[in-house]
């Protein structure tokens, strides 16, 4: 049937002879599978794929071949760096018609994974953790980097010491002039009048790109993210009770961070173990109409 059917692809020429950097398709619907861990799953994706087109006369690329390759990546085995890398090789090959010698794909998804209260026994919920996967083939060489995004709560060092001198003043104010007081009026007083002044936290966002190394038997999402969750050390909470959240308050009590020091974190925590490693941290200021942000890493 196709070989009745005309294909301009093949039968004309540009009108205007240039070679393009990159032609593709964005925004593509698959599903993919990752086998790590209980995320063994199909998880719902969205893929971003190109090749480049040195040719300067073709008059375009087989997107139905890259589809088609595309379209094998998802369901029949769990992802892995080595299946992208085998991917665009055969993008690459499925186009020597146009001279092509590089290919590259990004997936964005998201990470559904369940996460325990902090004190209450079986009280879990889901959390989301956005992803995307960014793999090239140029020049013979794979290169693959993951970006995931953390949400955490931040607590500002300034407003709570600004808060601390608040109360430490209202105590003075009315019993300054006692010599001795006892500890029952001294936790009552508390009760009433410790949180007269309470620092501002928000909630906060980290993005985290690492260098997947070359070999990698998986991609290694979850301990990326564990291992960034365990440097900030107050990521935010699912299902709760109240002594949940009291546990929460107690930690974001003694974790106080400005942004700066959540980026410094992030890369002492992962600059041994990843290549590569890009981060952008944001506390969504509850003090301020505007964020607080802060880069650190190799590619800014």
């Amino acid at each position: 049937m196709n070989a009745i059917l005309p294909d301009v692809s093949l039968s004309e020429t540009a009108t205007l002879p240039a070679a393009l950097d990159w032609v593709g398709m964005q925004h593509i619907d698959l599903p993919l599978r990752l086998g790590e861990g209980d995320l063994g799953g199909l998880l719902p994706a969205s893929a971003d794929v190109q090749v480049d087109l040195p040719a300067a006369t073709a008059k375009g690329i087989h997107m139905s071949r890259l589809y088609q390759l595309l379209d094998r990546l998802g369901t029949d085995a769990p992802l892995t760096p080595e299946r992208l890398r085998l991917l665009l090789i055969e993008m690459v090959s499925s186009h020597r018609s146009c001279d092509s010698r590089a290919a590259r794909l990004r997936l964005d998804f998201a990470l559904l994974v369940r996460r325990p209260a902090l004190v209450t026994a079986e009280l879990s919920g889901w959390k989301r953790y956005p992803v995307r996967l960014d793999a090239s083939w140029v020049a013979g060489v794979f290169q693959l980097n993951a970006r995931v995004e953390i949400t955490y709560s931040s607590t500002c060092p300034c407003s709570a010491s600004l808060s601390r001198q608040l109360i430490e003043r209202a105590f003075l104010e009315e019993h300054g002039a006692a010599t001795q007081l006892d500890p029952a009026t001294v936790a009552g007083w508390l009760r009433r009048h410790a949180s007269l002044a309470t620092p501002h936290s928000q909630r906060s966002l980290a993005q985290v790109r690492v260098g997947i190394p070359l070999g990698a038997a998986d991609l290694g999402l979850l301990p990326l993210i564990e291992r960034c969750e365990k440097a900030l050390g107050t990521p935010v909470q699912t299902a709760v009770k109240r002594a949940d959240e009291q546990a929460f308050a107690a930690l974001n009590g003694s974790n106080l961070m400005f942004v700066e020091d959540a980026a410094r974190r992030l890369l002492v925590a992962l600059r041994d173990s990843y290549q590569d490693v890009s981060i952008h941290v944001r506390h969504l200021e509850s003090l301020h109409p505007h964020d607080a942000a802060a880069w650190a890493g190799t590619t800014n």
